[in-house]
């Protein structure tokens, strides 16, 4: 099973802590990219009233071309400057939708430049620092139940351990752990295991 977080108190309370934080900014910056979708997309009511008012013109005039064009002898004519207006009309309503997809297609980029570049970041940063700790966490407590798995520790501690923790066992902890001291073996394993906020009541 993948240990996801730690046993020691101080290093679990960080993780917590850490995790929290990590979904309040990806949230953080999702409600922004939402919120400034809402705000640009309100720049397209003029394109959505424009479009409205020339679709509407536009079904007026052509209204108008039928009942003109139904004039005898002089119909074609009367109706012409009534097609010719509903056309124009006709490109406003065009305009105003070309001005909200405008608009929309700006919403949407700035949008997503908003949420996705900072999380992206921050996962970048996060995931793989959290990973990591996960695979060499769980790699450990397989470790720690295996029978002999205190001298694995051990030797890891030796080659990975900061030098300042190692400076703080006693001098003979390397000697007693060269000569198979099961006491030294278990003070390098517990100080390998504390180094990951791991337990090390049940190192065997």
């Amino acid at each position: 099973m993948v240990k996801v977080y730690a046993e020691r108190p101080w290093r679990l309370t960080r993780q917590i802590i850490a995790d929290i934080a990590m979904a309040g900014w990806c949230l953080l910056w999702i409600w922004a990219g939402v919120t400034l979708y809402g705000f640009v997309s309100r720049l397209a009511a003029p394109g959505a009233k424009l479009e409205s008012s020339g679709a509407k013109l536009a079904g007026d005039l052509a209204t108008a071309q039928d009942k003109a064009g139904s004039v005898p002898l002089v119909g074609d004519a009367l109706a012409s400057p009534f097609g010719a207006a509903a056309e124009a009309a006709q490109g406003i309503a065009e305009a105003g939708r070309s001005q909200q997809e405008t608009v929309g297609d700006l919403a949407t980029v700035l949008a997503w430049s908003t949420a996705v570049m900072p999380l992206l970041l921050a996962l970048a940063l996060w995931v793989p620092f959290r990973f990591q700790w996960m695979r060499a966490a769980t790699a450990a407590v397989k470790v720690r139940k295996r029978p002999g798995g205190a001298e694995l520790l051990a030797l890891r501690a030796l080659a990975k351990a900061p030098l300042r923790r190692l400076a703080d066992l006693d001098d003979d902890v390397v000697s007693g752990w060269r000569n198979g001291d099961q006491s030294c073996v278990d003070a390098l394993a517990r100080l390998e295991l504390r180094s990951l906020g791991l337990s090390a009541k049940r190192l065997r």
